[in-house]
């Protein structure tokens, strides 16, 4: 079993590059017409499709950009979420995992819970030149400093689909993400969550640098 144990200040991965987040707006078309990540698929929707989907309000999408010239650097999308456990198997083995850093006097409650509110990740791509700078790390963190105090409505977990390969599972993993079930292992993408109850108390003052 996989143990919960990172905090937030082991999370801090120092990069030389600064970093600002915007929402991204109809007037970003030409540059999102050349953004590259070097996926195919992650690359027809940001030329094609998040404009068009947060138009319409399916999700939220916002562009990172390198503070010492204003390039595109990332994009990445927000969408409300649920972590729903259909299979008995998954529900015990998610509940072992996630109860030992749920505090004490939520525990019985949050046993009973079948559907947990979250936070989607659905889309992350870092431009194909800039990966490996730890751009995709300062986008999680910022995330996760945004939901750790996020107090409209309920928000426990981090989800992400994550396309599935072994460099792209390797990253969301060690950025503390855990499988939420084995049944997609051959999926295109892979379910995993992150709860955010295990960094709410953490000091994230130092990571709010975007």
């Amino acid at each position: 079993m996989i143990e919960l144990s990172v905090t937030m200040e082991e999370r801090i991965q120092y990069s030389e590059i600064e970093i600002s987040i915007e929402r991204l707006r109809e007037e970003n078309s030409d540059e999102l017409s050349s953004f590259s990540c070097g996926v195919d698929e992650l690359d027809n929707f940001v030329r094609n499709e998040i404009l068009i989907c947060s138009r319409y309000h399916y999700l939220a999408s916002y562009c990172v950009r390198d503070v010492a010239n204003g390039e595109m650097v990332a994009v990445f999308t927000l969408a409300n979420d649920a972590v729903v456990l259909g299979n008995s198997n998954d529900r015990t083995d998610f509940i072992e995992q996630s109860s030992g850093k749920v505090a004490e006097e939520y525990v019985p409650i949050f046993q009973k819970q079948t559907s947990f509110p979250a936070v989607n990740i659905g889309h992350l791509a870092v431009r194909k030149d800039m990966q490996s700078r730890g751009i995709g790390r300062k986008v999680l963190d910022f995330v996760l400093a945004t939901f750790i105090s996020y107090d409209v409505s309920g928000c426990q977990f981090i989800t992400v689909d994550s396309l599935n390969n072994s460099r792209t599972n390797k990253f969301y993993q060690s950025n503390g993400f855990i499988n939420q079930t084995n049944m997609d292992a051959y999926e295109p993408t892979r379910r995993m969550f992150l709860l955010i109850e295990l960094y709410r108390d953490d000091d994230i003052e130092d990571e709010e640098d975007v």
